[in-house]
């Protein structure tokens, strides 16, 4: 069976490296063209022989076209961002299978790590579906669950669990169509969530929210789109951030400590411990190297 590649990044260079290390016959490969630093999924494809077809591309004629003359049976989704028209999907044979980082029905959209989190959920997981005309309400070919920790960011949940969990997905879910055993189970519309992408007007930090609500944003927005917060009327995102339940005086946003640790900060039901901060305009920082300064001191706020 012979197998299209569609995807970007690093996520979509392994499942691409899998599928050939499986022994998949790769018909070909689409990926963003390189601008400045290469794609890696590009770049792996160049580097062993095939030559991409821009993603952009396969929402016109002739792109559509080579994507066709690939004559291929199935087409992978591997991370894609880009819009494509439905026709592009039924090109394959046997179809188009996509991967999505939340269990769906849950967290459609183009931010599903970022709101689980956000939101508070214990447990996200992959989908693997055949993409349709709407955005991820295809028939679901199979799922895999995982818990979120308390301290978990989109980061930590995507490379250490999502990521590597998708590619063993794909590789398993490839084996199931080229044996005639995949899956369209439809989904529950009546269950489903769809939120926006997660942007910074989503991020502002409100102090005296729920201390567990506060935490969940700082977390759900690291390391895209980040949480915010103003000093002196300057914004600040801030990163990598350790919680305790215990209580403290003060007034929620107001800086308990500034030491080796970070900066300690009162939420409404605990502190939060900032680690790592990037001010408006600049690279992410240590957040003591920060603090210094600007001169923050214990009884100042953050707004």
């Amino acid at each position: 069976m012979r197998v299209s590649v569609m995807g970007q990044a690093a996520f979509g260079e392994a499942v691409f490296k899998r599928l050939m290390a499986d022994g998949v016959d790769i018909a070909g490969v689409s990926a963003p063209p390189s601008e400045g630093r290469p794609d890696a999924l590009w770049a792996a494809a160049v580097e062993a022989g095939f030559a991409p077809i821009p993603t952009a591309s396969l929402r016109e004629a002739g792109g559509l076209e080579a994507w066709r003359a690939l004559d291929a049976d199935l087409c992978v989704m591997a991370f894609v961002t880009d819009i494509l028209p439905i026709e592009a999907f039924g090109l394959p044979s046997l179809g188009t299978i996509q991967y999505h980082p939340s269990l769906l029905p849950a967290h459609r959209g183009a931010s599903a790590m970022n709101w689980a989190i956000i939101n508070g959920d214990e447990e996200s997981g992959i989908t693997i579906f055949w993409p349709d005309e709407g955005v991820d309400t295809g028939p679901v070919l199979l799922e895999r669950a995982v818990p979120i920790g308390p301290d978990d960011t989109v980061g930590s949940l995507y490379f250490n669990q999502l990521f590597p969990m998708g590619v063993e997905a794909l590789s398993e879910a490839v084996k199931l169509v080229v044996a005639g055993e995949a899956p369209r189970e439809p989904q529950d519309h009546t269950l489903a969530t769809h939120e926006p992408p997660c942007r910074e007007r989503h991020a502002e930090i409100r102090w005296f929210a729920p201390a567990k609500q506060v935490y969940a944003l700082i977390r759900g927005c690291n390391p895209q789109p980040g949480a915010w917060t103003t000093f002196k009327g300057e914004r600040v995102k801030i990163f990598d951030t350790t919680f305790s339940a215990a209580g403290e005086a003060g007034l929620p946003g107001q800086i308990l400590s500034v030491d080796d640790r970070g900066i300690r900060v009162r939420l409404n039901g605990g502190s939060i411990t900032i680690a790592r901060v990037q001010p408006d305009g600049q690279k992410k920082q240590p957040a003591l190297e920060w603090a210094r300064a600007e001169g923050l001191e214990p009884g100042q706020r953050l707004r």
